[in-house]
């Protein structure tokens, strides 16, 4: 992935819009690419027609997405949306917008609290659990999948080194990030890569919730 290791970032904060410009920068390639937008006000991307969905996720700002029937579904920060396969799909903004951009295959499978063309919010498809960590794929196949997780207080992930990498999501609370060593807080709004065969753990200092698109299918041990 093109983007920077071992420090907290933020998508909103790196990719600040350009005036009348809408600017796309491509972080993974291949059949689940993943690329970020940052659209400046009273811009458009034209609707066309795709034979793969898009899972988008509005980081700041306001976005329309339209096209598809009579339908204009409108985001917020913080909310997503799955937009649907072969039909024209479109996106505007009066106020500017950054979001996340990832590509599902059509024969990915599913989580069924997810239904294309329709818009949700990551941070609140999961409820916490006393003591317990809470696990859902969003969308996976044998390549990719797109994980979300609720950590209760003080549980956690145990140090591990996975095969693959992953960009993640802070969703809602607080926690740290060990990686190779080093810890990091990181709270909602924020980002952070692990890029691929690099030791990390995780542990939520409050409540946490934190998403993430993992390329290569590693897996994590918990800690609870």
């Amino acid at each position: 992935m093109k983007e920077m290791v071992g420090k907290v970032f933020s998508i909103a904060n790196d990719n600040k819009a350009t005036y009348g410009c809408t600017v796309s920068k491509e972080v993974s390639g291949g059949e689940n690419y993943i690329a970020y937008f940052s659209m400046a006000e009273d811009t458009d991307i034209s609707a066309e027609i795709f034979s793969y969905y898009k899972l988008i996720i509005l980081v700041e700002g306001e976005l329309e997405v339209y096209g598809y029937g009579e339908n204009v579904k409108k985001l917020r920060e913080g909310d997503a949306i799955i937009t649907p396969t072969d039909v024209t799909v479109g996106m505007k903004t009066g106020v500017g917008a950054v979001f996340t951009e990832i590509a599902i295959r059509r024969e990915d499978v599913m989580n069924k609290a997810v239904k294309a063309g329709e818009v949700f919010k990551l941070a609140e498809l999961l409820q916490f659990q006393d003591g317990k960590i809470v696990n859902m794929d969003v969308v996976h196949n044998d390549k990719m999948k797109f994980v979300l997780m609720a950590f209760d207080e003080g549980t956690g992930l145990s140090e591990h080194a996975a095969p693959g990498e992953a960009i993640i999501f802070a969703l809602d609370g607080e926690g740290v990030i060990v990686y190779e060593g080093v810890s990091h807080s990181i709270k909602a709004g924020e980002n952070f890569h692990f890029a691929k065969a690099r030791r990390h753990s995780v542990e939520a200092t409050k409540k946490f919730k934190m998403a993430y698109p993992e390329i290569g299918r590693a897996s994590c041990r918990e800690r609870v």
